[in-house]
């Protein structure tokens, strides 16, 4: 564990640090987000921080290469694996940076990612099997697992970069899920008596630093935005060290809670289930979205100032509050399934409503104890989506 949490530190450090280059070339360059209607930031600010993310990401692996019981515990398909992330990150990340300059339009994005996945599953990170609810396992052939690989990074990407749409939100909803994910795997590793060094544990600690070190010069009032360099990275990094568990346990070792015997959840699941479920409230804000503006005759892409983290300004939150609520939403969502994946039993259902009650008296109730409208709706600054 202390390893981990040095891989940990380096990571958040080293961003921290890389942020100040990262800013100036993002001036340098003219990649500077201008204010828009729908955007909820006053005055531009510039792009790239996915540029000081990856530098981060790849310290954290080197120094973890270093690091006695990492690299003598570690089989070599655990650097392998997280070496084929990285690169495939800095293609996505590449692609964020041509982005922030020159405003790609959605189908290069979408070949960028597609190319970045190819990576990925040509150098076997992929699914590899799926286990069911009640135990089946299924079996992927490489076109099954891929496809699926595939859909899972891209919407996980596209996801996070919806998501990113105040200062620092989607920066600490990846970070919380990223730290989320690390528990489940060094627990899981614990349960099963296994080496506790794994590619997925190695990633997941690393983005959480990553995202920890950027969080200062992104909070509100933010003086540099990760962009879609930043956004799609830590979104492919996610989901690809999730998918790494495929194929590094059986699903055997998979399957078992705390006590030793299946989980109500199962956690072979989990690798599919978790990055969705940390980005559910912007993927249900959306689907909402999609909806709404259908509804009323426009493009479905067509955009305005009616998502989640606007509605909560309009209700009375500050922005800062806006992002700590669905910060905890985020925590109450990605901590919830680690817990109910690994335990079971009337302790964990009665922690997990404990949770759903305080998280929504704080949603609705503190608004009532804070600034007025008027002033929330003038709060801070964010991230163009």
């Amino acid at each position: 564990m202390r390893e981990y949490l040095l891989v940990l530190l380096v990571a958040a450090s080293v961003t921290y640090l890389l942020t100040v280059i990262a800013r100036e070339i993002a001036l340098r360059t003219g990649a500077v987000a201008r204010v828009r209607d729908r955007d909820v930031h006053d005055e531009p600010t510039p792009y790239m921080g996915g540029l000081a993310m990856l530098g981060g990401l790849v310290a954290a692996y080197l120094v973890a290469r270093q690091l006695p019981f990492l690299s003598q515990q570690s089989p070599s398909f655990v650097w392998h694996d997280a070496g084929v992330v990285l690169v495939a990150g800095a293609l996505v990340c590449l692609l964020g940076v041509l982005d922030d300059i020159f405003e790609l339009d959605a189908l290069t994005k979408l070949g960028g990612q597609l190319l970045a996945v190819g990576v990925l599953i040509g150098f076997g990170v992929q699914f590899w099997f799926v286990t069911l609810l009640d135990g089946t396992v299924f079996s992927l052939d490489v076109r099954q697992g891929a496809l699926l690989t595939g859909f899972l990074v891209v919407a996980t990407i596209n996801a996070v970069n919806f998501v990113d749409g105040l200062d620092g939100l989607a920066t600490g909803v990846v970070g919380i899920g990223a730290l989320a994910f690390f528990v489940f795997c060094y627990q899981l590793t614990s349960i099963n008596n296994t080496s506790r060094a794994s590619t997925a544990a190695l990633l997941s600690i690393a983005l959480a630093g990553v995202c920890l070190g950027f969080l200062p010069h992104n909070f509100n009032p933010a003086r540099l935005f990760m962009g879609d360099s930043g956004s799609m990275l830590i979104g492919l990094v996610l989901s690809a060290s999730a998918v790494t568990l495929s194929g590094q346990f059986s699903a055997a070792e998979l399957s078992v809670d705390g006590s030793g015997s299946p989980a109500s959840l199962a956690p072979t699941l989990l690798p599919i289930v978790l990055p969705i479920s940390i980005l559910l409230v912007p993927l249900l804000d959306l689907v909402l979205a999609v909806v709404r503006r259908t509804w009323a005759g426009r493009s479905p892409f067509a955009p305005d100032k009616q998502h989640l983290h606007h509605r909560l300004l309009e209700i009375g939150h500050s922005q800062r509050r806006a992002v700590f609520i669905m910060w905890l939403w985020a925590a109450l969502v990605a901590f919830g399934t680690v817990v109910a994946s690994l335990y079971s039993g009337p302790l964990v259902v009665g922690a997990l409503g404990l949770g759903v009650l305080v998280t929504i008296g704080l949603t609705f109730l503190l608004p009532k104890l804070g600034p007025n409208r008027l002033a929330a709706a003038q709060a801070g600054a964010g991230d163009p989506e």
